[in-house]
């Protein structure tokens, strides 16, 4: 399974925060952006439960992460 997870991020924080999100495991790819997210993150996992685990556990708990919004990838 793939998720696309939109953050937003105190300000100021953006550049560690991002340092911090690539270096997890089962995160292939962390960006800042512009628009109204300041970073997004590609997560790859094995289930659904797995990916929510690492939102819970690994990304929201990163000082600076103020909100995330996931959006599962899916195959046509």
């Amino acid at each position: 399974m793939k998720a696309y997870v939109l953050i937003n991020i105190r300000a100021g924080a953006i550049k560690e925060v991002v340092k911090n999100l690539s270096r997890l495991d089962n995160i292939v790819e962390a960006h800042m952006t512009f628009g109204p997210y300041d970073a997004v993150v590609v997560i790859e996992a094995d289930s659904l439960a797995k990916i929510g685990s690492i939102i819970y556990s690994d990304v929201q708990p990163i000082p600076g992460v103020l909100e995330t919004l996931t959006c599962l990838a899916v195959d046509i």
